[in-house]
């Protein structure tokens, strides 16, 4: 990713406004054992108490990195309950990246912090049917399908 991903320019300036990068090699140590760091590249996405919510493994093109730190950050807010900054993150990353590989996941995501925001069942069942339309492969689509009886 180095010589692909983290030069360009979109990238550059994602990382420099949203997250803390901290680059190790992996079989740095104690850190590749604490957070299993088993190959590279391996992306893990930390909460401010140094609790993972997100992992990648393996390359991703500039255009996967920014969707996947979306999602990381998502998830922090998701797992910390705090749902208007979860979707935040979510309508982001499906603004401005749709066809992205993390679509699928942020669109079901997206659908349960709906939820969980307003205790309505309507979103979740919402997210079924965007996922059924756009996405009837995804892992995603098989995880809400209990939502289509809503």
């Amino acid at each position: 990713m180095g010589a692909v991903t983290f030069p360009d320019s979109k990238v550059i300036n994602f990382i420099a406004q949203n997250v803390i990068p901290l680059r190790l090699a992996h079989d740095h140590k104690p850190l590749a054992d604490q957070f299993q760091v088993k190959w590279t590249p391996t992306l893990v996405t930390l909460d401010t108490e140094g609790k993972e919510h997100h992992r990648t493994v393996g390359f991703l093109p500039p255009e996967e990195l920014i969707p996947s730190l979306l999602l990381g950050r998502a998830k922090i807010h998701f797992d910390h309950e705090n749902f208007t900054e979860a979707l935040k993150a979510l309508d982001a990353l499906l603004k401005d990246y749709s066809k992205s590989d993390a679509a699928p996941e942020a669109i079901f995501i997206r659908g349960v912090s709906r939820y969980k925001a307003t205790h309505e069942a309507k979103p979740l069942k919402e997210a079924y049917e965007k996922l059924k339309a756009e996405y009837p492969q995804s892992e995603w689509t098989k995880r809400a399908y209990p939502y289509r009886l809503i």
